[in-house]
């Protein structure tokens, strides 16, 4: 079993929301995660999804994503990302995979899962407060998903095993220092942290980065070239 990861998938078999608008690099970019993945990926792996899943407004709306993502190898283990408004409780979640069959997609949202030697943990973050632009609302969401990474990680600790966070946000500023979510990655132990949300503005500083010990991976779609990377 190997453990692989990849962000910002930006689905939209159920809306219309055409990524090529971005760029000539999202062109196809729905076929080419699927070939990809095929390839590399095989049914006793398992996938982390760290946000920006499925440009759909609501859950009925996400079914086709989730169709989609369900017709791949592996287990999936997901999370928030800043795009996900079709994003429910856990429970409302649970009961949308069970109607529409869906059996490999768990949810991360205030837990942790075990596989292997490995404990997942997690949860969205959110911008840096070295934002020019941040706000005190934005300080409320900060703490509120620092809050739900402690809770994880909580969990996490009590599952026991090597510890690999998913966020959606990366857990530092533009210039890599960490901020809060940084810290509490580093109090918990965690071993490698893999995140997204950073599309055409990374450099050679993001890669096979570690910073205080701890391993970072950008792992955006784009950034991947639409392969899932091999994590564990």
């Amino acid at each position: 079993m190997a453990i692989y990861a990849l962000s910002d998938l930006h689905l939209s078999f159920g809306t219309d929301k055409p990524m090529d608008v971005f760029g000539d690099i999202w062109k196809n970019h729905a076929q080419r995660i699927r070939e990809n993945w095929c390839r590399v990926v095989a049914n006793d792996d398992v996938v982390l999804i760290p946000g920006d899943i499925s440009w759909a407004i609501n859950l009925d709306e996400a079914v086709p994503d989730f169709h989609f993502i369900e017709s791949l190898p592996g287990t999936k283990i997901i999370s928030k990302g800043n795009h996900d408004y079709w994003w429910s409780t856990k429970r409302k979640f649970q009961a949308f995979l069970e109607a529409n069959g869906f059996r490999t997609i768990h949810m991360l949202h205030n837990n942790a899962y075990r596989i292997g030697d490995y404990v997942i943990c997690g949860t969205r973050g959110w911008n840096d407060p070295g934002d020019p632009d941040f706000t005190e609302e934005d300080r409320k969401i900060f703490r509120r998903e620092l809050e739900r990474l402690r809770l994880s990680l909580e969990e996490g600790k009590r599952l026991g095993g090597g510890i690999i966070a998913m966020l959606h946000y990366p857990p530092f500023d533009d210039a890599h220092s960490m901020n809060d979510f940084g810290a509490l990655l580093k109090e918990y132990g965690v071993e490698v942290c893999v995140y997204g949300h950073i599309h055409g503005r990374w450099d050679e500083a993001w890669k096979d980065e570690t910073v205080e010990g701890i391993k970072y991976a950008l792992v955006s779609a784009d950034f991947l070239s639409f392969t899932p990377m091999r994590i564990i």
